[in-house]
């Protein structure tokens, strides 16, 4: 079968299709046929080399297909099934630990940029109703992030205020995620057209924050000066700042990315003044992602793909994910040609 390896140090020039022997699914385990995946950040840390891996590595963690065959003892999927995988396979259910968070397909095991996969039944779930593979393939990272963030750790309510930071696939989920469960959303963009795609999603307000940088100011303006409860952290170091300070009293942070900085110096006495919170995410359980496929079902929630490419595009998907141009998710069609 067909993969994609990454050569150490790391970098786009050093993916490259490699043939891999595919193998049958022993005792717990499942073989699935790989069809697509999607881009996060973190798969560009590791193919870009800013995560160090071992050589060799087979990179990318979302990954959805088809069940090809069962291993002995496994009720729960069946051949001809559509699944797609957890980015955290070890997270099952409950609070995050150290030994829940390692196993990570493409960083600390081989991940989907292959055809065909073998891993245990628990690192999959199946995939919502009438999704397409690309669709499915979305969820793994990016919706789970936005997930958690807002329904377990924020526990949004109707009414609620949600402000979401730019155009990736977290913060696209984050609103369509916060507008079903009858929220109003502010968002963030340095684009005016991307704005505009994001009014059509269902944002009620929107920020162009190079045109207003203080785009703090103006969220307590459009909240007549209470703020936000709700504040989705792609930025890291360099808006969390202005995220305190958007922030209601009693309010909500959940921290998800650091594009905008790995550290800098944080208001730490506003944040402490607002008495809010500040919780950092990294994805979810697979309990996690069962519930969110749920509620994906039950609200006709479709993912914004921006873009597909062919498995052996893979370094040109990521040169378009270093564009900062997408809006949405870039998928791989791992069964293309």
């Amino acid at each position: 079968m067909r993969a994609i390896k990454l050569t150490k140090p790391g970098g786009l020039d050093k993916l490259a299709l490699a043939e891999v022997d595919a193998r049958p699914p022993g005792p717990g385990e499942i073989q699935v046929r790989i069809e697509a995946s999607s881009l996060n950040f973190h798969d560009y840390a590791v193919v870009s080399g800013m995560l160090k891996v071992d050589d060799g590595r087979i990179p990318m963690s979302d990954g959805a297909g088809v069940v090809t065959a069962v291993g002995e003892g496994v009720r729960e999927f069946a051949k001809g099934d559509a699944v797609v995988s957890c980015f955290f396979p070890n997270w099952q259910d409950g609070e995050p630990e150290l030994t829940k968070l390692i196993g990570v397909p493409g960083d600390h095991a081989d991940g989907f940029a292959a055809e065909t996969v073998t891993m245990p039944a628990t690192a999959f779930t199946l995939a919502p109703k009438g999704y397409s593979a690309a669709q499915a393939a979305t969820l793994t990272c990016a919706a789970l992030t936005a997930w958690r963030g807002l329904m377990v750790e924020a526990g949004i309510q109707p009414g609620d205020v949600v402000l979401t930071q730019g155009t990736g696939g977290v913060s696209i989920f984050a609103l369509q995620f916060a507008k079903a469960a009858g929220c109003r959303v502010i968002s963030t963009s340095s684009s005016d057209a991307k704005l505009e795609k994001l009014k059509t999603l269902g944002a009620d307000e929107l920020i162009n924050y190079k045109e207003t940088p203080d785009w703090a100011g103006r969220a307590l303006e459009l909240t007549d000066g209470r703020g936000v409860d709700v504040v989705v952290e792609i930025g890291g170091a360099g808006t969390l700042p202005q995220s305190i300070k958007a922030v209601t009293i009693g309010g909500h942070i959940s921290l998800i990315g650091v594009l905008a900085g790995f550290a800098g110096e944080i208001p730490t006495a506003a944040l402490f003044g607002k008495n809010a919170t500040l919780k950092g995410i990294t994805v979810g359980s697979r309990a996690q992602q069962a519930d969110m496929i749920r509620a994906i079902e039950v609200n006709g929630i479709e993912p914004v793909i921006d873009s597909s490419y062919p498995l052996a595009g893979i370094a040109d998907a990521f040169r378009h994910q270093e564009s900062q141009q997408h809006f949405g998710k870039i998928c791989l069609d791992v069964a293309a040609d």
